[in-house]
């Protein structure tokens, strides 16, 4: 087994996964703009499609039932060696579970939960897939970062929930914690204050990566999405904010620049 197929470590951001009104429509985007081929995965929750960069997971999109009008969103799973056991402290900690924990056929077991802030998030305890892989080609997920007020209040969930240490990233006007995981960042809390839009709350932000986000930001306008933020250069490399047809927002992400040091 690759090293890069092994057991993620708990608090691992190890999986990234859409629920979306039209998964056909949404297949042609993904592929037009990353190169993504399919695969039939689990349908515990409906018609759900593997997607795949060089024969290798990356993510997953799934199909809401007609009747269910939800907001369309990417949502980050961590890594459990427990899934049954992260729900449970989920609870204990203020957070609710929506979802699960359930079986996803031989595959793992999952939960769908919100922390107290009611961003969602999910649990991955894996099996036979352990999650995304390929972590560098253009296509696939490279970072992670949860979008929401501040970082003070919302960090003592995941800390307490992952065992998570915190670190913050010296900046300047940057409430910014480093979610680290055997000493290294795994993820992110992002404090953005204000300019967190009312209308979507506290979210996770799947970044992918890309070789150039100038051109990939201009094809998801020729797909039909948006740009809502053009790309620029961020401590963590040139990156856009961009959403899909149906609404789903993610960011583009080059990252030839390293990641923020945690100080």
């Amino acid at each position: 087994m690759t090293e890069e197929a092994t057991r993620r470590t708990p608090g691992t951001p190890c999986w990234t996964s859409l629920m979306v009104h039209s998964l056909a429509a949404t297949q042609e985007f993904y592929s037009g703009l990353f190169g993504w081929t399919y695969h039939s995965g689990p349908g515990q929750l409906g018609p759900y499609v593997r997607a795949e960069q060089d024969g290798r997971p990356v993510a997953g999109i799934g199909e809401l039932p007609p009747d269910r009008q939800l907001p369309v969103s990417w949502t980050t799973y961590l890594a459990s060696d427990d899934a049954d056991l992260t729900a449970e402290r989920i609870r204990c900690c203020g957070g609710t579970v929506g979802v699960g924990p359930l079986e996803a056929e031989e595959e793992g077991r999952l939960v769908i939960a919100m922390d107290p802030s009611g961003a969602t998030f999910g649990v991955w305890e894996g099996r036979r897939h352990l999650g995304a892989q390929g972590a560098g080609v253009p296509g696939t997920p490279v970072w992670h970062e949860l979008l929401t007020a501040e970082t003070t209040m919302i960090a003592k969930f995941y800390e307490s929930v992952f065992g998570y240490d915190t670190e913050a990233v010296v900046a300047a006007d940057f409430d910014y914690l480093a979610l680290k995981v055997n000493g290294a960042p795994a993820a992110a809390i992002h404090g953005v204050g204000n300019a967190l839009p009312r209308d979507q709350g506290p979210r996770w932000m799947t970044y992918f990566e890309t070789a150039d986000a100038d051109a990939a930001a201009r094809r998801v306008t020729e797909l039909g999405g948006q740009v809502l933020a053009p790309p620029r250069d961020s401590p963590l490399g040139r990156l856009a904010t961009v959403a899909d047809p149906e609404g789903a927002v993610f960011s583009l992400l080059r990252s030839d620049i390293p990641a923020p040091q945690a100080g």
